[in-house]
């Protein structure tokens, strides 16, 4: 994968311009999304993800701030997207025979 360096030391854009954490697989969105999600502060963030350093996370939580309505948008499509894929995916037959395992 092609990245571009931002001018956010921790952080680079592939060639979707999708934002990602530098030295890491990790998208922004997914370390963004912990941090709403359970109020994590950036000292939890380290001590969730210790492959990340607290440089990185802070670095991820300013491009957020920075970019927040941009980012804020795709994690909505994001959600949307997994909820669509719910709807329209056909349950798996373990699936289905676990769940009547367990109300019968």
């Amino acid at each position: 994968m092609t990245t571009v360096e931002t001018r956010y030391e921790h952080i680079v854009l592939d060639d979707q311009q999708v934002a990602y954490i530098a030295g890491t697989t990790m998208k922004l969105v997914e370390l963004v999304t912990s941090h709403k999600a359970y109020g994590w502060s950036p000292e939890e963030l380290v001590f969730q993800y210790p492959h990340l350093s607290l440089g990185q996370v802070y670095s991820a939580l300013a491009f957020y701030c920075d970019h927040k309505d941009d980012l804020e948008r795709d994690m909505e499509r994001r959600l949307q997207l997994v909820d669509e894929l719910r709807r329209t995916t056909p349950v798996a037959p373990i699936v289905a025979r676990l769940r009547e395992q367990r109300r019968g």
